[in-house]
């Protein structure tokens, strides 16, 4: 319950649904709908106002909370996109969506990437037919990530192939919802971020 709590108050602290609690996040239950206040009593009379650097260092713990990461992770993902000639959102919306949890969570495996992390990390997923247990993981296109045939027993998974039938899914995947595999086609594209990388690439490049 308390780890419950957690969730909700990072993200009313945020003033953002970024879907921790799975579905949880879509209803009228959310946290932020129920109570758009920030956390603690001075919460109601919080304003959005503040310097350009509290503004930053916000947009970049929304990205840290939703996918997870320590704060030398995000960091260090920060600092490699700076450092190419490419371009630094792809590159940083590359890095972020192509983490194996984030693919397990998007491909509808998991209900959100919390619960992906927790099966990744339990080896309930294979990456090209091979256990991998790194949530960080960094997939490439034409991976292909499955459920091994001596899990889709478990709970967790026993109803997916009905509950995946019909669901839309990110156009740079592919999901066959009967042997729950999917394919990664291409790179992210047409991403919703609930985020501006941008202010978070300027915190890093100070």
């Amino acid at each position: 319950m308390h780890i419950l709590r957690a969730k909700e108050k990072k993200e009313r602290a945020l003033q953002t649904k970024l879907f921790l609690k799975a579905h949880r996040c879509s209803s009228p239950k959310c946290a932020t709908v129920r109570r758009p206040q920030r956390p603690g009593v001075h919460g109601a009379r919080f304003s959005r106002g503040g310097s350009e650097f509290k503004t930053q260092l916000m947009e970049k713990q929304k990205i840290k909370i939703s996918y997870g990461l320590t704060e030398k992770q995000i960091k260090s993902l920060f600092q490699k996109a700076l450092g190419k000639k490419s371009f630094i959102e792809d590159a940083i919306v590359a890095s972020l969506e192509m983490r194996l949890d984030n693919v397990v969570f998007k491909m509808g495996f998991a209900p959100s990437r919390i619960v992906a992390r927790q099966l990744v990390s339990h080896g309930h997923i294979l990456v090209n037919g091979r256990k991998t247990n790194v949530p960080s993981y960094r997939t490439r296109v034409g991976d292909v990530v499955a459920v091994p045939e001596n899990k889709k027993g478990l709970l967790l998974f026993k109803e997916l192939p009905t509950t995946l039938k019909g669901r839309p899914v990110d156009p740079w995947l592919s999901v066959d919802a009967q042997k729950l595999t999917g394919v990664i086609k291409g790179a992210p594209e047409r991403v919703q971020l609930p985020f501006n990388i941008n202010l978070v690439v300027d915190y890093y490049a100070r």
